[in-house]
């Protein structure tokens, strides 16, 4: 997040309606990772984004100005984020818009992908993006950790295993 981002709110502004739609929620995706991680910390509810992004609904000026003090704020702190890589329904599933170690607080930002191929192109412009680290499935991690410098996670699903495992079983059952 650089100074032109807030800077480029106010540009748009004057753009027309589509293009202002489609402008603000390119920002807010490329700063916050997804609309929903901006509602989390803006605290502008989520359906009121969607329907400025839908156009049943024109944004007033209490929220421009959250949009603005958020873009704002997001650049002073210049917050280090970290990247999750996975599919759209595993992200989906995502409740958390931060994690905290005991000292720091880290935004979560979201890149989907549906196919190898997309997990290094979301990799690569995860780390282009400012990531610290990047979390993904243990598939492709190996691989991602040769394509990036930033730290690699792999996610270890023991739970969900589990459960498809039973699930399995039950199928041959019947």
């Amino acid at each position: 997040m650089g100074r032109k981002d807030a800077e480029r709110l106010k540009d748009i502004i004057f753009l027309s309606n589509e293009t202002f739609k489609s402008e603000l929620e390119s920002l807010l995706i490329k700063n916050f990772g997804s609309i929903r991680n901006f509602s989390d910390i803006s605290k502008i509810p989520l359906p009121t984004l969607y329907k400025i992004f839908s156009g049943d609904r024109e944004p007033n000026l209490k929220t421009l100005r959250k949009i603005f003090e958020v873009l704002k704020e997001g650049e002073e702190n210049d917050k280090k984020f970290i990247a999750l890589i996975a599919s759209r329904p595993v992200l989906n599933m995502l409740d958390e818009s931060y994690v905290s170690d005991n000292e720091n607080k880290f935004l979560i930002k979201e890149y989907a992908a549906t196919s190898i191929e997309e997990v290094f192109v979301q990799s690569i412009r995860a780390e282009r993006e400012g990531a610290s680290a990047l979390v993904c499935a243990p598939i492709v991690s190996s691989i991602v950790e040769k394509v990036v410098t930033i730290p690699v996670v792999t996610i270890m699903p023991q739970k969900s295993i589990q459960i498809a495992l039973k699930t399995a079983a039950k199928k041959l059952k019947s």
